[in-house]
């Protein structure tokens, strides 16, 4: 990621907030460094590439666990939601949701024959789907929805 990302006030606020408990447990050196540089970023409003490094996990984490909901309420959680997806993995994650769309787009005006979820992992499912002739198989797990097969 060459580009800077920017961080509004309500944003600022929630990770601000999340930063001081990731900063009291952090035990090593480097990370508490790393850290103490993200929060002077974010209280600045623009993001390089390496705070965004150190902050992508927190975040994921933070929403993942509904910490971020819990503590900060709805609004919060909006406003995390928000940064999170001008990070690398929030426009990846809404990139593959594009494509699954698009692909998913293919059945439509079918008459669906079947529909099945299997579970293949922790956290990892695979949704099949058939319609007029078309087969197409979704991948949903942590790192989010793809396109695992799309058979005619």
């Amino acid at each position: 990621m060459s580009d800077s990302v920017r961080v509004s006030g309500d944003e600022a606020e929630v990770v601000l907030a999340e930063l001081v408990t990731v900063e009291q447990a952090a035990t090593l050196p480097k990370r508490r460094e790393a850290f103490a540089a993200l929060r002077t970023a974010v209280e600045d409003g623009q993001l390089d590439p390496d705070h965004v490094e150190t902050l992508e996990p927190m975040l994921e984490l933070a929403l993942q666990t509904g910490r971020i909901r819990a503590l900060h309420g709805p609004g919060g959680e909006q406003a995390a939601l928000r940064l999170y997806r001008r990070l690398p993995s929030g426009t990846e994650l809404r990139r593959t949701a594009v494509e699954v769309t698009e692909a998913l787009a293919a059945l439509q005006g079918r008459e669906l024959e079947t529909v099945s979820i299997d579970a293949v992992g922790p956290a990892a499912y695979s949704v099949s789907l058939s319609a007029g002739g078309l087969a197409l198989t979704i991948r949903l797990d942590r790192q989010g929805a793809r396109v695992a097969s799309v058979a005619a």
